[in-house]
């Protein structure tokens, strides 16, 4: 489906419009409202110095929350429920300030800070006629997703741009969605959820007000700013020393890709006659692997000796989609490809991060192979090198890490030899309460590297997983024979 270009109008506290064309299966978003939202409690403006970590996607990340109609909310206006997120947003914002504020450059080093000053956040109500049973199957992505969501333009001044921002549309149905953008500069994936599900707790939609939060919320990076961890000389590679083995092996495939280039014009990263797995005409497909499915694919490769050994479905579904995927884009036998996955480092760190820590706490673990070896080894002997790496990080490796990320930062050009996998399944955003009961779906929309594999957990399912991935739409076959395979 194919949509006009869309535009909010940007506005304080006035009625606003939004007009866009639309196809036949979808009708038009409205706008209806746009104000700001600030902290009930102003905290006094400050500085906050984000670490390296914080500043490797400063972009705005979206998830969407899908409500059905329900006889529990058939009754309130979307003005009321409009008016409870907004103060719940207040109040959740005073107490994670940070949220309220705006990135800013540093014209010293060029890094970004965090300039608490209580600027606000954006949110947005809007109609459409939409009914949600049109939408079909809500794990699948579609386009018109992204019209449930305010997109702020961006000029590159990142002083202006928001770092919170939400809108909630009411559907023909009576049912809801919620999206809500937030600034990867700001949170990581749990940081997010604790956000979200104390906004959620705040705004008491047809709940009773929730209580006071778990754990005090703590937004100074502390010990992850590089000027913490005291700066030493990375050791070389190959000696003795500690070595971020992701940023290793990223650099070993940019230099593949930069020699792949005097391969000939078909030949892009190592691959054969495929067009490279980043372009912008990916498909966002999921596939839903039911727990029965899961159990299967561990018994085949297992067997009988499953009692003996510890994998858990990540690291199983990890190492079989990254051995689908690279077999699927034809990578050449000889080419280095790579598997990296986040690892939450918050008790991984000497001392552990404290309780409520707010900021990004991960660091990729990464695992490389040639193409023939990966596709000649078994599921087994690639789950043990999944384990490795997980267990590789340390305090030691975090401090490698960070500290690798302290130079010029460039853009990574995409590739088809690298599997990104984000492990969604501990953070099962559909609970979050922000209605009557769980959400039919949360979908998180397209991202800036949409060849990310997600996965995510069920709603109707709570032993399966759901893998949301981005794909060439001539590979889409392809891939899905293979990463099918074994798990029916």
């Amino acid at each position: 489906m194919s949509f006009s270009s869309i535009s909010h109008n940007k506005g304080s506290n006035k009625e606003t419009f939004m007009a866009t064309k639309h196809d036949e299966n979808y009708p038009t978003v409205r706008v209806t409202k746009t104000v700001s939202v600030l902290p009930k409690s102003l905290h006094p403006q400050e500085v906050l110095h984000l670490s390296n970590l914080d500043s490797q996607c400063p972009m705005l990340m979206y998830v969407v929350f899908l409500y059905k109609s329900s006889c529990a909310y058939q009754n309130l206006s979307l003005d009321s429920i409009f008016s409870s997120l907004k103060s719940g947003l207040e109040e959740t914002l005073s107490i994670w300030y940070p949220a309220a504020g705006r990135l800013s450059l540093n014209p010293n080093d060029g890094k970004l800070n965090l300039w608490c000053n209580n600027n606000g956040a954006v949110l947005v109500a809007a109609v459409t006629n939409a009914k949600i049973i049109e939408l079909g199957d809500l794990s699948q992505y579609k386009e018109f997703f992204e019209y449930l969501a305010y997109k702020p333009v961006f000029l590159g001044n990142f002083s202006e741009m928001p770092l919170i921002v939400a809108q909630v549309t009411r559907f023909g149905c009576g049912g809801y969605s919620i999206s809500i953008g937030a600034s990867h500069s700001l949170f990581d994936g749990p940081a997010t959820y604790d956000f979200l599900h104390a906004w959620a707790s705040n705004s008491a939609i047809l709940n009773e007000k929730g209580g006071t939060e778990l754990y005090k919320q703590v937004h100074e990076r502390g010990t992850l700013l590089v000027e913490n961890q005291g700066l030493t000389n990375l050791p070389e590679s190959g000696s003795s020393g500690t070595r971020a083995a992701a940023i290793d092996h990223l650099y070993q495939l940019i230099k593949q890709a930069i020699a792949g280039q005097n391969f000939g014009p078909d030949i892009k990263f190592g691959a054969r006659n495929l067009p490279d797995a980043g372009n912008s005409n990916l498909v966002l497909k999921t596939f839903h692997l039911s727990g029965a499915m899961i159990e299967s694919l561990k018994s085949k490769v297992y067997g009988e000796r499953r009692g003996s050994f510890s994998c858990s479905s990540f690291e199983l579904l990890a190492a079989h989609l990254w051995k689908a995927r690279t077999k699927t884009l034809g990578v050449r036998k000889g080419a280095m490809v790579c598997l990296q996955f986040a690892v939450n480092i918050r008790n991984k760190m000497v001392p552990p991060l404290p309780k409520g820590f707010s900021g990004n706490a991960y660091v990729l673990a990464s695992v490389a192979l040639t193409a023939e070896e990966l596709e000649a080894g078994t599921h087994e002997a690639t789950v043990e090198k999944i384990k490795e790496a997980n267990n590789s990080i340390s305090n030691d490796y975090v401090i490698a890490y960070n500290q690798a990320l302290d130079g010029p930062q460039g853009t990574l050009p995409p590739m088809n030899e690298l599997t990104l996998v984000s492990d969604w399944t501990r953070m099962p955003f559909h609970r979050i309460d922000f209605l009557h009961g769980e959400a039919a779906y949360a979908s998180p929309l397209l991202s800036p590297i949409p060849q990310v594999a997600y996965f995510m957990q069920n709603p109707n399912d709570l032993r399966g997983i759901d893998v949301r991935i981005g794909l060439l739409p001539q590979t889409l076959n392809a891939f899905s024979h293979y990463f099918l395979t074994n798990l029916q």
